[in-house]
C-alpha cells in the first residue's frame, strides 16, 4: 500500500518500463558498437513508429523545412530517431560510453575559457540542446578534472524514471532534480566554483516566445537569468556525433556575453540553429519544440 509518498501504482508505466527494461537488458549484452547500432536501428524502424515519434519528427520537419522533398525530411526524421536511440543505449552504457569520452579532447574558444573558470574558481553554466548526445561532451569534461552537475527533469513513469536518473549519476559529477530541492543544490552547486549543464530546448509554458528555425518556441530563460544572478560565464557547448555513429566532436563556443536574459537566449538559441542546419538529423526532432508562442 502507498503511503501517499509515492504516485499510486499504474499497470501501464509499469509493462512499458518491464519492456523497456527488458530491450535495454538486451541490447548491453551485445558488444558495444552492436549494441549502439542496433539501438540506434530499433528507434528507427520499431519503437518510434509505434510510439508516434516519427509522425511527430515529420509533422515538425513540414512545418520547419517546408520547401524541402518529402523524401529528404522523412531521411532527417530518420537520422534523428536513430540518433536518439544511440544516446539512450549509450547513457546506459556507462563504462564503455565514458572510457571512450575519455579520449575526446574539447575543442573551441569556449574551452580556455572553462579552464579559465575553474582556475579562477568562478561558477560556469553550460548549455545545450538535445542535440547528438550531450552526456559525451559531460563526460568528457568531467574525465578532465571539472565539477560538473547536471540538472534532470523527472520522467512521469517512475519505474522507467528510478534506473533512467542513476545512469546520469554514473557519469560523475553531482545531478540535481528540477524542483525547490534541486535549485538550491545545483546554486550552492555554482556559488562553490562549480560548474553546471543546462539544456534549454523544450517547450516551456509561460516563457517568452524566442525565434527558432524560423518559428516561435517558448524559450526557458533561466540559464541566462543564473548566470546573470551568479556572475557566471554562459557557454554554449555541443557534443556532434562523427559518421562512424560512435565517436564524438566536443566544441564549446565563446561565452556569451552578459546583457539581458532574453537577448543571451536568443544568442544561444542561434549557436543551436547552427548546429541543426549543419547536421539536422542530430537534433531530436520527436520533442513538441513549437507548442505554444507567438512573435
Amino acid at each position: 500500500m502507498s503511503d501517499g509518498s509515492d504516485p499510486p501504482f499504474r499497470l501501464d508505466h509499469f509493462l512499458v518500463n518491464l519492456a523497456a527494461r527488458g530491450l535495454i537488458g538486451l541490447a548491453l549484452a551485445l558488444p558495444y558498437p552492436w549494441r549502439v547500432g542496433f539501438t540506434g536501428w530499433l528507434m528507427r524502424r520499431v519503437i518510434g513508429p509505434f510510439a508516434g515519434y516519427d509522425r511527430r519528427a515529420r509533422e515538425n520537419l513540414a512545418l520547419i523545412w517546408p520547401g524541402k522533398p518529402q523524401a529528404e525530411r522523412n531521411a532527417i526524421a530518420a537520422a534523428s530517431l536513430d540518433n536518439a536511440g544511440r544516446t539512450l543505449i549509450e547513457n546506459y552504457s556507462t563504462r564503455a560510453f565514458t572510457a571512450r569520452a575519455r579520449s575526446i579532447e574539447p575543442e573551441g574558444p569556449g574551452y580556455g575559457a572553462l579552464i579559465a573558470a575553474r582556475n579562477d574558481k568562478r561558477p560556469v553554466i553550460l548549455v545545450s540542446g538535445h542535440f547528438g548526445n550531450y552526456e559525451a561532451a559531460r563526460a568528457a569534461l568531467v574525465a578532465r578534472g571539472f565539477d560538473i552537475g547536471g540538472l534532470y527533469r523527472n520522467l512521469s513513469n517512475r519505474y522507467f524514471n528510478a534506473h533512467y536518473v542513476k545512469t546520469m549519476q554514473a557519469f560523475g559529477g553531482p545531478v540535481f532534480p528540477q524542483g525547490r530541492a534541486g535549485t538550491a543544490g545545483f546554486v550552492r552547486h555554482l556559488k562553490e566554483g562549480g560548474q553546471l549543464v543546462l539544456l534549454f530546448d523544450q517547450d516551456v509554458p509561460g516563457a517568452p516566445a524566442l525565434p527558432f528555425l524560423g518559428h516561435p518556441a517558448r524559450t526557458a530563460l533561466s540559464a541566462a537569468e543564473l548566470a546573470l544572478r551568479l556572475k557566471a560565464d554562459l557557454i554554449p557547448f555541443f557534443a556532434t556525433r562523427q559518421p562512424d555513429g560512435l565517436g564524438f566532436r566536443v566544441e564549446l563556443d565563446a561565452p556569451v556575453p552578459h546583457s539581458d536574459a532574453e537577448t543571451m537566449m536568443r544568442e544561444v538559441t542561434a549557436a543551436l540553429e547552427k548546429r541543426v542546419m549543419t547536421h539536422p538529423g542530430q537534433w531530436f526532432w520527436i520533442h513538441r519544440r513549437w507548442k505554444g508562442g507567438a512573435l
